[in-house]
């Protein structure tokens, strides 16, 4: 079952900041990919730990913020593009280290940067792959599922690829395109304003 998420933002005459954009598509993202998650266990897919329902949503999650930055490409300047992006990056680390530090506790690892790390590295992975911005392509779509595939048990490998590929990223991209124009929709003809008062690199 799709997840609903809030597609249509009400802006002021000034237009929404790159860092309350960032905020959005940040906390999107996340719930799209918790929702991969919850649907693969649906499916009888044997997540089994909390561990490997973090490592798919990680996955999932990075898949997704490469596609938000290609859906911005041509509708954002580029040097606030680059920007925004870092920024929901940086966010979206916070809350994947934020709910994990909910399950295991204060351990002195960084999740964080371990997760951006992992940002940074299917970054340049995707951006091999050429491919519509709200329409991945095979071989994109394959790259995502065979990485999932690789975090399951030997008796959910077989068909985990294609339900990630044929189901569940079809679903979360729609839901979060519709997020994407409804954050760079502006009635008074206005996108957003780069300024913002915080900007983090995810490097």
């Amino acid at each position: 079952m799709a997840l609903r998420v809030k597609t249509v933002f009400f802006k002021n005459a000034g237009g929404r900041s790159a860092a309350e954009v960032a905020s959005v598509l940040a906390s999107t993202i996340w719930r799209l990919a918790d929702n991969v998650v919850a649907n693969l266990s649906k499916a009888d897919c044997d997540i089994v730990t909390p561990e490997r329902g973090m490592r798919i949503l990680g996955e999932v999650a990075t898949f997704l913020l490469h596609m938000s930055d290609r859906m911005f490409y041509g509708r954002v300047p580029e040097a606030e593009r680059a920007k925004l992006v870092q920024s929901a990056g940086q966010r979206l680390a916070g809350i994947v280290q934020d709910n994990i530090r909910e399950m295991v506790g204060e351990d002195g690892f960084d999740y964080k940067a371990n997760f951006i790390e992992l940002l940074n590295r299917r970054a340049e992975d995707y951006a091999t792959f050429d491919c519509a911005p709200d329409k991945p392509s095979f071989p994109l779509l394959r790259y995502l599922g065979l990485a999932v595939r690789e975090l399951m048990l030997e008796s959910d490998q077989p068909w985990v690829a294609d339900q990630i590929m044929d189901i569940q990223a079809p679903e979360a991209l729609g839901t979060l395109k519709k997020t994407v124009d409804g954050l760079l929709a502006a009635p008074s003809g206005n996108r957003f304003s780069g300024r913002s008062r915080e900007h983090t690199n995810a490097d």
